[in-house]
């Protein structure tokens, strides 16, 4: 009986496990879906990495609505292309919010989306290229953003209107305005005069098709699109996105790659294997490892990096003088940085300008290492000499009278003698004679290794020589 009991019991609750499950599934099955990623900063390499792990959640979950919530002064160009494609490609209608601005690279993702809402008192528009101090950049640069705004524009297409009893086809976003935007020559009668940059607010961008509408919140943008039952998740960066995304912005990866410089410079002024060179370790893995994970470095791009570390180690510690190794090593340097700062699908996919994506990477590193290397330089000469850090430096003073001198004086009795070159001698480099080794000058400029040699004179502690005919 109590066997019955509990069997039925059991029974009970799984049928009614599974009538509560088809009823919240039916009842969810009315609720329209709305997956929302905030972008309310520059668009810069983190906004990107949200945009895609936020679309890929709202794929997974099956969304009915991608609600970007935006607000931002711009950012990079590059980055908002991949956004605007990622919007433009998307199976899954996208709706912007502009909270408050949309202006540069914001236009252009907004006019990617399938409806605009904006709030009383946005704007949207300004969508000028201009470099790091604010001004305008070269006409190419202007032409490239003419040109993604006018095939956004389009790509949104066109629709039907009945005017006097004949049916014309309206663009539903008029690609003119949208390079009005960028462009101050153009002229679009009733809206904007030459010689200025287009900006709408929002009351303007309703009335020129630029917005579907006016609402102050999420919550009354869902209800003037008609939008009562529904159900509203929102992304949620993890500690991993918000760190990636600070490590790959690029003040950020140009501080690390001035770090690599200069720990790499400090570790050569300081005897053994110390602080510096792990500092100079810590900031090339900070470097590359963001880039790596979010899929922008491939595995060859660091052995480039490193094959050029060596390279430069190879020409300061053996190889005399500064030749092709160490131009090698300092160009792979540079290659390595630069393009694991560059998505690699710009080499395989041939798009318009996209040397642009190069360009503007190479600035960084090479802006860097040029800093890195005069600020170390500069640091060096300050710490070198500073009381504050006196293990840096040789500050005891070695006398003659407590038996040191400044040179080998057996370098005097090697005048005249002959010997052989132990490295090569451009002019300077190492020589042997008998069996002591000496820096050495070359009187009759290159001498190769091997090669006989004679000590001409010992002149401020150097040996002097030139070749020698056995």
């Amino acid at each position: 009986m109590k066997t019955k009991t509990i069997l039925l019991t059991t029974t009970l609750l799984l049928l009614a496990s599974w009538l509560f499950g088809v009823t919240d599934t039916t009842l969810n099955s009315d609720k329209t879906f709305v997956y929302k990623v905030n972008i309310m900063e520059e668009i810069m390499p983190s906004a990107w990495r949200f945009i895609q792990r936020g679309f890929d959640e709202a794929n997974e979950l099956d969304a009915n609505i991608i609600l970007i919530h935006l607000n931002t002064y711009g950012g990079l160009v590059d980055v908002a292309d991949s956004i605007r494609t990622k919007i433009l490609n998307s199976r899954i209608p996208v709706w912007v919010f502009i909270d408050n601005q949309a202006a540069s690279a914001g236009a252009l993702i907004s006019i990617a989306a399938d409806s605009i809402y904006m709030r009383q008192g946005a704007s949207i528009g300004a969508a000028t290229v201009v470099n790091q101090t604010g001004e305008k950049a070269p006409d190419k640069y202007q032409s490239f953003m003419r040109g993604i705004m006018r095939s956004t524009a389009e790509a949104k297409g066109k629709y039907p209107v009945i005017e006097n009893g004949d049916t014309i086809y309206k663009w539903r976003r008029n690609p003119k305005i949208a390079e009005a935007m960028v462009d101050e020559s153009i002229f679009i009668e009733g809206l904007i005069d030459t010689g200025k940059i287009l900006t709408f607010t929002t009351e303007e961008a309703m009335l020129w098709g630029y917005c579907e509408g006016k609402a102050e919140s999420i919550e009354a943008l869902l209800t003037h699109a008609g939008i009562d039952n529904y159900e509203l998740v929102e992304f949620k960066p993890t500690a991993v996105d918000k760190i990636i995304g600070f490590l790959t912005s690029p003040v950020i990866s140009g501080l690390l790659i001035m770090l690599i410089v200069g720990g790499i410079y400090f570790e050569l002024q300081t005897p053994g294997v110390g602080f510096p060179l792990v500092i100079a370790i810590l900031g090339a893995i900070l470097y590359f490892a963001p880039h790596y994970i979010e899929g922008l470095t491939e595995h060859y791009e660091i052995v480039v990096f490193i094959i050029g570390l060596v390279l430069v180690a190879l020409e300061i510690f053996v190889i005399p003088g500064f030749g092709i190794a160490g131009i090698s090593g300092i160009l792979l340097i540079i290659i390595g940085l630069t393009v694991a700062m560059i998505d690699n699908d710009i080499f395989r996919d041939a798009k318009p300008f996209s040397w642009i994506e190069i360009l503007k990477p190479l600035a960084i590193v090479s802006v860097s290492l040029l800093t890195g290397i005069v600020t170390s330089i500069i640091l060096s000469r300050k710490l070198l000499t500073s009381p504050t850090f006196p293990s840096l430096a040789l500050s005891s003073s070695l006398t003659k009278e407590d038996g040191y001198v400044g040179i080998d004086k057996r370098q005097k009795d090697t005048v005249g003698k002959t010997g052989v070159a132990v490295t090569v001698l451009r002019p300077s480099g190492r020589v042997q004679i008998e069996d002591r080794i000496f820096d050495a000058v070359s009187e009759d400029g290159f001498i190769d290794k091997d090669e006989s040699i004679k000590v001409i004179r010992d002149e401020a502690g150097q040996v002097y020589v030139m070749k020698h005919s056995c």
